[in-house]
């Protein structure tokens, strides 16, 4: 990979700060997908537990397997949708993915009993399957671009998709507590959120490529490359078309440090997956109710809309991905950890707030951290299928960890959180072993940062 020269420096650096403000026509929809998805999905995720308990009385641990079960059709399921985009392009993919969200949150509003909840849990969870990894990867494609053009690290695209995506999860918890404050209740919220989806759905009809060509020129310079290749190594010709092709799902799968990364960022869904089932449990232990609920997700969608690019900034220039992927999941452990030490506060919200503010932290620096390592560890032609992977595994990590943890609901508070703290320290540990990925300290350009 290209990297700029120290004479060169100084003019990559000045083209930094027109990232966010003017970036190209295709990041820009990438960008404005993600916020869209965000409120679409924002408006009733953080409700739905207290709706499955409250409104349907569901046990504990059956409230636990459902939500683990929309993280599994979708985290586990992304692979899915990334071959998918590998296959035939992130068009139809996304424009599929929006049509069955739009059907699942349908079916959702009016679910009444557990098997139809489960299914309509699981059509919202495969519709995301498809139209994430779609996206995902093509902003890390966008992001490799960026720096191969430029010198500015990926991780600085990578948080702007991110910041974009965390606006559209500041607005969409407020815009669902809004319809329960005016009585509508999660049917409305429901049918709000499945109407974002539409306008999202005739946007993206409209709007997205049906071929991105950057990535078809880049496909076609492979394509080159690979015939000079060949060419200059004819002699071992018969021996190389004696051996058959190793499969795009064999080369990820057997990747040994991009399985590490998998592992060490399932840890961190884990975690994050307790937003959804032990902070609701923590906020109504403590005020009584859930009204709270959508302000301390608003706090973390706003403290990564603030505090983002900032962060991402400063670590790409600072520290390796690695670093701050281990940093990443220590800082949610201290989350975890800092719960039942935390005095109540005012109105009984401090822990859970501490709980929501080093969780997002934590997440601020990993997230970006682990996307940007993808690329690093696969070929360029299986991101998709990587990206997928990424979240397959989580997603099968957070199905088997859902109905464990929400059986942990009953525990001492102390058991509770220790136990939810080990998680993430666990992947941190993993998270060492990777290689330390480019950017920070291999940066030529660090000499002139921020």
């Amino acid at each position: 990979m290209n990297r700029p020269a120290p004479a060169q420096a100084p003019a990559a650096e000045s083209r930094r700060p027109r990232l966010a403000s003017a970036p190209t026509p295709y990041l820009r929809l990438l960008t404005a997908t993600q916020f869209a998805f965000n409120i679409g999905f924002y408006a009733v995720l953080p409700y739905l537990a207290t709706h499955l308990g409250s409104g349907l009385g569901m046990a504990g641990w059956l409230v636990g397997l459902v939500l683990g079960l929309r993280t599994f059709s979708q985290q586990g399921l992304f692979v899915v949708g990334g071959a998918l985009t590998d296959r035939y392009g992130p068009r139809p993919v996304v424009l599929a993915g929006c049509a069955l969200r739009i059907a699942g949150f349908g079916w959702l509003a009016v679910a009444g009993s557990t098997a139809t909840v489960i299914a309509a849990v699981l059509l919202i969870g495969f519709a995301a399957a498809l139209f994430s990894p779609a996206v995902e990867s093509e902003a890390a494609r966008e992001a490799v671009r960026h720096e191969r053009d430029t010198g500015t690290p990926r991780a600085h695209v990578l948080a702007l998709v991110s910041a974009a995506g965390q606006a559209g999860a500041f607005i969409g918890p407020l815009l669902g507590s809004l319809l329960l404050l005016l009585g509508g209740g999660f049917r409305a919220a429901c049918l709000a959120g499945a109407a974002v989806f539409v306008g999202v759905l005739a946007g993206h009809a409209r709007l997205m490529p049906r071929a991105d060509p950057v990535r078809g020129r880049e496909q076609a310079a492979d394509s080159v490359r690979e015939r000079d290749d060949a060419q200059a190594q004819a002699p071992d010709a018969i021996t190389r078309t004696a051996q058959p092709a190793r499969s795009p799902w064999r080369a990820v799968f057997a990747n040994r440090a991009f399985l590490l990364l998998c592992l060490a960022y399932s840890s961190y869904l884990v975690a994050y997956n307790q937003l959804y089932l032990s902070l609701p449990v923590e906020v109504e232990r403590a005020t009584g109710s859930e009204a709270a609920l959508g302000w301390l997700f608003a706090l973390s969608s706003l403290l990564v809309v603030v505090a983002q690019l900032p962060l991402t900034r400063w670590s790409a220039h600072r520290i390796t991905p690695r670093t701050a992927l281990v940093t990443g999941l220590v800082v949610v452990a201290a989350g975890f950890a800092a719960v039942p030490l935390a005095p109540a506060g005012p109105g009984g919200l401090l822990p859970g707030a501490t709980l929501v503010v080093l969780l997002t932290l934590g997440q601020m620096l990993l997230v970006p951290a682990a996307r940007g390592l993808v690329p690093d560890l696969v070929d360029d032609r299986q991101l998709g299928l990587a990206t997928g992977a990424l979240s397959s595994v989580s997603g099968i990590a957070v199905l088997g960890g859902s109905a464990a943890t929400g059986a942990l609901l009953d525990a001492p508070a102390p058991v509770r959180w220790a136990a939810l703290a080990a998680v993430p320290l666990a992947g941190a540990v993993l998270a060492f072993t990777l290689p330390a990925g480019r950017g920070g300290k291999d940066r030529r350009t660090r000499a002139v940062a921020g």
